[in-house]
């Protein structure tokens, strides 16, 4: 098969390293990346460190508003899919990227590979959920991370085109989390390498719900600087000016203010942290692959799967109930294992292949 996969944002880049190791073993595949995510250390960075292949397409388009930005990727993403005619084409998780993709497939008519569809935060206020809904009705095969999502997509009349496979990043978590790992690689805003400390709390902050002003992040910040140890913050190159006049008026000293770090960074500050606080889907479920107890900041379940024995705890933006949830004690339960066993982009090629070969008799 020739497969068009489209990729632009940071957890995108990490699904695609075990998406691209596998398709390419037995296909052909071109790899467009839109630009959604453009920062070396938010983009580049990632696709060095994990071996993923170079974008054939970089489509360099970033900022606006939702509308603006998808319908400038509609337009790319079409004029790349006349050109190369794909077999069908790969999109992954929840952004304005695979939104983009999956309507100019469409309306070509080739068939759309959903790679995480199912998830539900179950309110169209999330601008995330409006791209998945969207894009798992429009998709030949929706590849579900969990039997939940699976079931969701059965109760809106796509069980007939939805597959159970296990979540991808398990896959990668488990292809880079045994490689070594250089302290030195983590840098402050000046660009000064950090002494790491021995024991450290590990955050991250992006959502707009939490950034949109000053108020939330600081309750954020308030109950990260009052911890017995010092706060890792890896802050989102749109939030690093607010992040910092914070921590100034504040007078906020446990907090260390750093870069976005590469994936295996990211990766070993989770299995060497006390505890993990942050607004980000893939990096709560990093933290439960590391057996590391979570606090996700945000209004809505993202991974509910991951919400037992208070391994992933759902709290506010509130100090108090932030620092509520850390004093509580996980339960880790060795045989529960939501999210398949590491081997969904093998899955996911055989599950296309079958369909491919049902198309061709």
């Amino acid at each position: 098969m020739k497969i068009v996969t489209i990729v632009g944002a940071r957890p995108q880049f990490i699904k695609a390293a075990a998406g691209s190791y596998q398709i390419r073993k037995r296909h052909e595949e071109i790899l467009v990346h839109t630009g959604q995510h453009f920062e070396d250390n938010m983009s580049k960075i990632f696709f060095d460190e994990m071996k993923i292949p170079k974008p054939d397409y970089n489509l360099g388009i970033s900022g606006g508003s939702h509308a603006k930005m998808t319908a400038n990727m509609l337009v790319k993403i079409e004029e790349v899919l006349l050109k190369e005619t794909p077999n069908a084409l790969l999109v992954y998780g929840d952004t304005n990227s695979t939104l983009a993709g999956a309507l100019a497939a469409v309306k070509l008519n080739i068939p759309v590979f959903h790679v995480e569809a199912g998830n539900r935060l179950g309110t169209l206020n999330n601008p995330e959920e409006i791209n998945r809904i969207t894009t798992d009705h429009l998709s030949t095969l929706n590849f579900c991370a969990t039997t939940d999502a699976l079931k969701k997509l059965e109760k809106e009349g796509l069980g007939d085109r939805s597959y159970f496979v296990g979540n991808i990043m398990y896959d990668s978590f488990l292809m880079f989390s045994s490689k070594p790992w250089q302290e030195h690689n983590i840098y402050n805003f000046n660009n000064e390498r950090i002494t790491m400390p021995n024991d450290f709390y590990y955050m991250t902050c992006h959502r707009q719900e939490n950034t949109y002003d000053d108020v939330p992040l600081t309750e954020i910040l308030m109950a990260m600087n009052s911890l017995d140890a010092p706060t890792i913050y890896a802050v989102h190159p749109r939030n690093k000016e607010r992040a910092r006049r914070i921590c100034a008026k504040q007078g906020f000293r446990n907090i260390i203010l750093v870069q976005p770090v590469g994936y295996c960074d990211s990766i070993h500050l989770i299995k060497r942290a006390k505890k993990i606080v942050t607004d980000s889907g893939g990096l709560q479920c990093e933290a439960f692959y590391a057996g590391v107890q979570c606090v996700f900041v945000f209004n809505y379940a993202v991974w509910p799967e991951t919400m037992v024995n208070n391994r992933n705890q759902l709290a506010k933006a509130d100090h108090n109930d932030i620092l509520d949830k850390l004093s509580k004690s996980q339960m880790i339960d060795p045989l529960y294992q939501p999210f398949g066993n590491g081997h969904t982009a093998e899955e996911i090629c055989r599950i296309m292949e079958d369909y491919n070969e049902r198309e061709r008799l």
